[in-house]
């Protein structure tokens, strides 16, 4: 369960950066990074 939820935010993060491209801010970002480390955790760990 732990690796699909880190793979689905992992995908959540992608569709956000690709979002970044159409509208920019700094909230935007963060949420990235916080999605992108948080989901490499769960799937790797």
């Amino acid at each position: 369960m732990r690796k699909m939820a880190g793979f689905i935010l992992f995908w959540i993060a992608i569709g956000m950066t690709i979002m970044l491209f159409l509208d920019n801010g700094i909230i935007a970002v963060l949420i990235i990074l916080l999605c992108l480390i948080l989901g490499y955790n769960l799937f790797c760990s």
